[in-house]
């Protein structure tokens, strides 16, 4: 038989590269699968964090406005300069019970002159208009200037909290009916007011640099004592936590022998970043105020639980920054002669510095938002109403904090605080976000590429 005669082998069609198999159409399948799946999850993030941030800034915006009853008022002399010596002290003799009825009558004279028809018929029903703090702002201003007495001058007085939340959209004339401190026939006179450019709403600048008030005057109360408050807690943690958890992780990751000691100490770096920070409330009243006796309620306090809370987080990212180096780094600076420290000082730790940066701010970020802590040592339930006499008295006398007074103003009854409690949300928000970026900038700033 003859290769000729041979039977030859079937040869298979030849098939394009570009043709995909079965299972080369499955694997697609799969990750385009996966690719829908990731996206999902991204749409359903953005989702939800979009539907957190308006219902913040629906919440929280109106706490930025206020609504004032803008009102000439006669100071008179016979009601509050009894013996015409204007006095101060002599003066300070008429409590705010003696201005409330100057402050009324004012409100009805004007109502009266500018023809607006109401049903009440005295001064004192203008009462359910006024804040528990008008009588007050018109007495300070009386006794700063005691020579004003007898004329008449201009005043912006705070409205009710009811008159400010029905401006507001937030007191609505269904819900009267169990609402004790105005009726519809108020709301009526709020509207012709209004009209007639004796009620308005401004910005409030109160709310941001002013102090927390008591429940019955949630109009008058504001962030600012409780900012600064967090302002020097801040401070203390800065000082402390950034020196002593650099120091603690340049020994760890540089010059700290392997050992068991060693091996103890990181283990237990890590179990403390994940404690519940209402332990270190706990530890701070127990060490600070018990054992030291230390004064309750003082930033000093405050920062420096929240410098125990803060420092395994600092020394964690900092080892990562430090381990970050390349040992070639190490190794060259060794070579031409530089000692160990100098090496880390001069080499490894400028280039570590940006994840230091971002870490340490990170950090003081997680710090200014935490309120469990702040519970043991009495910052939470504290009414921040003054401010400190001067920088010293900032760290030692009793103050609040900006997530401390949240969470105090979102306890309390009346709906303008929990208003006021979203509109310090916002405030906090700006705050953490600015840390953020200060973060990102120094990072990008101090970067270097090797």
């Amino acid at each position: 038989m003859t290769d000729a005669s041979m039977p030859t082998a079937a040869v298979p069609p030849r098939k394009s590269l570009l043709d995909q198999d079965s299972r080369t159409k499955k694997r697609n399948a799969a990750e385009a699968r996966f690719k829908a799946y990731g996206l999902a999850a991204i749409g359903v993030g953005v989702f939800f964090l979009v539907v957190l941030l308006w219902s913040i800034l629906s919440s929280g915006v109106g706490a930025f406005q206020q609504t004032f009853i803008e009102v000439p008022i006669h100071l008179d002399a016979a009601k509050l300069d009894k013996k015409g010596n204007r006095n101060p002290e002599e003066m300070a003799k008429v409590t705010t019970f003696g201005y409330a009825p100057v402050i009324q009558d004012a409100i009805w004279e004007q109502v009266q002159a500018r023809g607006i028809d109401t049903p009440f018929t005295k001064s004192k029903d203008m009462k359910a208009l006024l804040s528990d703090s008008a009588a007050a702002q018109v007495r300070d201003y009386v006794l700063a200037h005691p020579q004003q007495v007898g004329e008449t001058v201009d005043f912006r007085i705070l409205a009710s909290s009811r008159v400010d939340g029905y401006l507001k959209g937030r007191v609505f004339r269904a819900d009267l009916e169990r609402d004790k401190n105005i009726d519809a026939e108020h709301l009526d006179l709020v509207d012709a007011m209004q009209d007639a450019g004796l009620v308005a709403k401004e910005f409030n600048a109160a709310f941001i640099f002013g102090a927390d008030a008591s429940e019955k005057r949630p109009e008058q109360a504001g962030l600012g004592v409780s900012m600064l408050g967090s302002f020097y807690m801040m401070l203390v943690v800065l000082a402390l936590a950034l020196p002593i958890g650099v120091a603690a992780s340049i020994y760890l990751e540089e010059f700290a022998p392997q050992n068991r000691l060693t091996d103890f100490i990181e283990v237990n770096i890590s179990n403390l970043a994940a404690v519940p920070s209402i332990v270190f409330g706990i530890l701070g009243l127990a060490a600070f105020i018990q054992f030291a006796h230390l004064p309750m309620s003082a930033p000093l306090v405050g920062g420096l639980v929240l410098t125990l809370m803060t420092l395994p987080t600092i020394i964690i990212s900092t080892r990562a920054s430090l381990k970050a180096v390349p040992p070639s780094i190490r190794d060259a600076a060794l070579g031409i002669g530089a000692s160990k420290m100098q090496a880390t000082f001069h080499h490894v730790l400028p280039l570590a510095a940006p994840g230091i940066l971002t870490g340490t701010i990170i950090g003081l970020a997680q710090a200014l938002g935490e309120t469990a802590p702040l519970l043991l040592i009495g910052m939470v339930g504290y009414i921040a109403s003054n401010y400190p006499d001067g920088f010293v008295e900032g760290f030692l006398s009793p103050n609040s904090a900006m997530p401390a007074q949240i969470f105090e103003w979102a306890k309390r009854a009346d709906p303008a605080y929990y208003e006021r409690a979203w509109g310090g949300i916002i405030i906090l928000l700006v705050f953490l976000l600015t840390m953020n970026i200060i973060a990102i900038i120094l990072r990008r700033r101090f970067e270097r590429r090797w």
